[in-house]
């Protein structure tokens, strides 16, 4: 395992190579000069230069479509996501059969996994997802021992292969992602002797952190990108420990993604000397848009209040329906008392009247939400 030292000095080396050369980079830290991208910059710069925008790609072998839309390449190298790292810290070997349920249809995710399980020299049946009864007919005739997959999908197979009589028992490890995986699901799992492992990543940056073998708390993040974790909104790091928006700079120079926000929350927890950074795991979505009376709230707009007035520590917004219509309240923390003053800032940047409302420094939640919208049926 590399030394905390050693693994920051190689991607600083990797981050200078990649940095626009008016950038000068000394430590990681210096990050924080660049600008955040987010997927909305994105989908508008492809829309200009298509596929991918300003970014300087090449050797691409592929060319995928998320929701947006947004298109992503996929790379000639093995491994090109670097999911075979997160397969080898769960055990795969060459002697496992995977069968791998994530789609293969515009969405990289099939790819992701079967060029991960390539890597490490074991067949693949490329399922896809559905037709649950050909699943569980497939892995017990094949022997599938690693099922790949949404964390729920592997219940749903296993259930029919109980209902069918078929034997599923050599099914041993899963690797789950993209959607919640509970304790009573894993435990479900644990106890049919099936060890079950997520990891999280995203179509556009490839794998961020994942699980071992052997359970820790948290994800360990991948040594080939850098995780922050800033204010939503914003390009501002929260303390460590305090749920915010995740922002992700791959140090892949085939598709160099320079502190882009995957609209995801989570949080940085305590560094263990001379180990990987760990991250909680998702804990929501950052992209905390809301439309009120025909106008969408954003949470830059929120960042931009606390620019015009750096002496206000934090903000919350938080929308209700009082059975008519819609209200919004502003929640500032701040030692200054002069509401008139940021309400004259808060309705000129929002373009809507909020109530407004100075509470003390440290009052307001730290669960990376600045915009609560608290509306029901709210969507």
């Amino acid at each position: 395992m590399k030394s905390q030292d050693q693994r920051e000095s190689e991607q600083l080396s990797a981050l200078q190579r990649l940095v626009p050369t008016e950038f000068k980079l000394s430590c990681l830290a210096d990050l924080q000069m660049l600008p955040v991208l987010r997927k909305g910059e994105l989908h508008d710069q492809q829309q200009s230069a298509l596929p991918f925008g300003r970014i300087a790609t090449k050797n691409v072998a592929h060319i995928f479509q998320s929701p947006g839309p947004i298109y992503e390449p996929g790379g000639m190298a093995p491994d090109w996501w670097r999911f075979g790292r997160f397969l080898r810290a769960i055990g795969l070997t060459q002697d496992d059969v995977v069968q791998n349920t994530f789609a293969y249809h515009f969405t990289p995710a099939g790819a992701m996994f079967e060029s991960a399980a390539k890597s490490i020299g074991a067949p693949v049946f490329p399922a896809g997802p559905g037709q649950t009864h050909q699943q569980a007919e497939v892995a017990a005739a094949i022997g599938t021992t690693t099922y790949a997959g949404t964390p729920d999908y592997l219940a749903a197979i296993l259930a029919k292969g109980d209902e069918l009589g078929l034997d599923l028992s050599r099914i041993n490890k899963a690797a789950v992602s993209a959607g919640p995986l509970f304790p009573q699901l894993r435990q479900g799992y644990q106890d049919r002797g099936i060890m079950c492992r997520q990891c999280y990543g995203t179509a556009d940056v490839g794998l961020i952190a994942y699980e071992t073998d052997e359970m820790a708390d948290g994800m360990f993040v991948d040594d080939d990108v850098i995780v922050e974790i800033v204010t939503p909104g914003t390009g501002t790091a929260v303390a460590q420990g305090e749920i915010g928006e995740v922002l992700v700079t791959v140090l892949n120079p085939d598709y160099p993604l320079l502190r882009f926000s995957v609209g995801d929350l989570s949080a940085l927890m305590p560094q263990e000397a001379d180990t990987p950074p760990r991250i909680v795991g998702w804990r929501g979505r950052a992209d905390q848009a809301a439309k009120v009376k025909g106008m969408f709230i954003r949470p830059e707009q929120v960042a931009s209040l606390l620019t015009r007035h750096p002496e206000i520590a934090r903000a919350r917004v938080e929308v209700q329906f009082d059975g008519k219509t819609d209200k919004l309240e502003v929640q500032l923390e701040s030692e200054n008392d002069n509401v008139p003053l940021y309400a004259a800032s808060v309705a000129e940047i929002l373009k809507l009247r909020a109530e407004v409302s100075v509470v003390p420094k440290g009052s307001l939640p730290r669960d990376g939400l600045v915009i609560s919208d608290l509306r029901p049926m709210a969507g």
